[in-house]
Order: C-alpha cells, then sequence, then structure tokens
C-alpha cells in the first residue's frame, strides 16, 4: 500500500470525512495525492448552490455511507468539470464531464495503488453518474431497464450515489428527487420481475409435449405448456420426469380418460 493511498483510506473512513478532506486541501497534500482535487476550488458550478465545484464534492462524499467504493466514487464523480467547462449562450456548461472524469479517475486510483477491481469498479461509477439526469422528464420501461443493466452489480452504490449527489437546501427539490429515485427503483423491481416470469419456461418444450401426446402444433399445445408452467411455479413438475407424468394426468383429465 502507497502512502498516499493510506492518507486517503484513512480520511475515507471516517464517519465524516468532511473534516479530513478539507484538512488535505488546505495544507497542501491533496495536491501530492489527488492534484486534480483542488482544482474544483476555482470550478464555480451554477447548479449547485455551493461557492465551487470542491464544496459540492466535499459535502457529496460526507452523505455517503462508510463504503471507500462509494466514497470515493463520490470524490471523483464531479473531476472532469475543469477540463469540460465552456461557456454557451452566457451559461456555464460541463458536457460529458462523466466521461472524461471517469478517465482521469482509472489513471489517479491506478497510481494511488489501489486493485483494479476498485479501479474498475469507481470507474464505471463515475462514468455513470450522470445518467439519471432526465429520469423526471420521462423514461420508458427500455430506459430503465438500460439504466439498470448497464449499473450491473454497481445499481445500488450507483443510485446512491445519485441521492447524495443532491446537496441543495431547497427541502422541497430534494425531496422531490429522493421520489424521483424511488419511483426508479420500484420501476426497477417491477420489470426485472416481469422479466423474469416472462423468462420462465416449463421442465419440458412444446414439442416434447406434441411427442408425448401425439398431437399437431396449435391451441392445446399452448394449453398445455401453459399448464405446466403453472405447476412449475407452484412447486411441481419442475423437472422433465415429473413434468411428462402431470401431462399425462392434465391430458387424460381433459380428454375424458
Amino acid at each position: 500500500m502507497t502512502a498516499h493511498r493510506a492518507t486517503l483510506d484513512a480520511v475515507m473512513q471516517q464517519p465524516d470525512p468532511s473534516r479530513g478532506l478539507w484538512e488535505l486541501v488546505d495544507s497542501g497534500l491533496a495536491a501530492e495525492v489527488i492534484p486534480e482535487l483542488p482544482a474544483l476550488r476555482l470550478e464555480q458550478d451554477p447548479i449547485h448552490r455551493h461557492k465551487d465545484v470542491l464544496s459540492h464534492t466535499i459535502a457529496v462524499v460526507a452523505k455517503t455511507r462508510p463504503d471507500l467504493r462509494v466514497r470515493l466514487a463520490a470524490l471523483f464523480h464531479d473531476i472532469g468539470k475543469p477540463l469540460t467547462r465552456a461557456y454557451v449562450d452566457g451559461s456555464v456548461t460541463f458536457h460529458h464531464h462523466e466521461a472524461v472524469g471517469a478517465k482521469m479517475t482509472r489513471k489517479r486510483l491506478r497510481s494511488i495503488g489501489y486493485d483494479e477491481e476498485l479501479v474498475r469498479d469507481v470507474t464505471e461509477l463515475v462514468r455513470l453518474s450522470g445518467r439519471f439526469k432526465g429520469y423526471a422528464d420521462g423514461w420508458t420501461d427500455s430506459a430503465v431497464r438500460r439504466y439498470a443493466r448497464d449499473a450491473g452489480h454497481l445499481l445500488a452504490d450507483l443510485n446512491e450515489l445519485v441521492r447524495c449527489d443532491c446537496t441543495t437546501r431547497n427541502r422541497a427539490k430534494a425531496e422531490r428527487l429522493q421520489e424521483q429515485v424511488d419511483d426508479l427503483e420500484r420501476r426497477i423491481n417491477q420489470l426485472a420481475a416481469e422479466d423474469r416470469r416472462k423468462a420462465e419456461r416449463p421442465a419440458i418444450d412444446g414439442t416434447r409435449v406434441m411427442e408425448l401426446l401425439g398431437i399437431p402444433p396449435g391451441p392445446l399445445v399452448g394449453e398445455a405448456v401453459r399448464h405446466l408452467l403453472a405447476l412449475k411455479r407452484s412447486g411441481d413438475a419442475i423437472d422433465d420426469a415429473s413434468a411428462e407424468v402431470a401431462l399425462k394426468e392434465w391430458w387424460n383429465a381433459r380428454s375424458g380418460g
């Protein structure tokens, strides 16, 4: 473990890392450990009600649970803003700062000495950190599925980062964002359950049903398959042998013996 990594870990593991992070910046040590961090102090962000991006960043880190992966993602999530700053029609923009920040994050974490798995996860969280923007305008089910699929095993961490990235003092605005994330998570769970049900299959397929019953393709095959699927969902006919027995019993009962 490098000295820089030990220093950063010690700060990030504190219940409230705010004081430690400010001490790193004010002492000049941050310029050695994460030189991109002090640069945020000079960056004005019109979106957040803070004097600079650094203040916002430290506030976000302080809101996260004491998990190194999430906190590092919070620390680096706006790191690309100074390089992407532009003025459009009198307004400041930071287009694609997440993608730029992800590349910077990967390079910096590797230089500090973090293992490749953590580097990969934190980098991906930074890259996805702005994905939630626009949800309030209305996402299709496909967009919700894509968000969950792209996040993968980082979904819970990404949603926490989104929640903590709201540091506004406007209570109504903050509550509205939390409600939106709640709604997104509800839709993700609902769609996942629907997809699991659609992906279910009985133990034997329609071709085997036709072979066993000696019937041609048609409505009867679909009826038989749905019956076997219902049995499987209830815990019966879960393998080929039991499904074949159940099918014959259903066929005999349906055809009157």
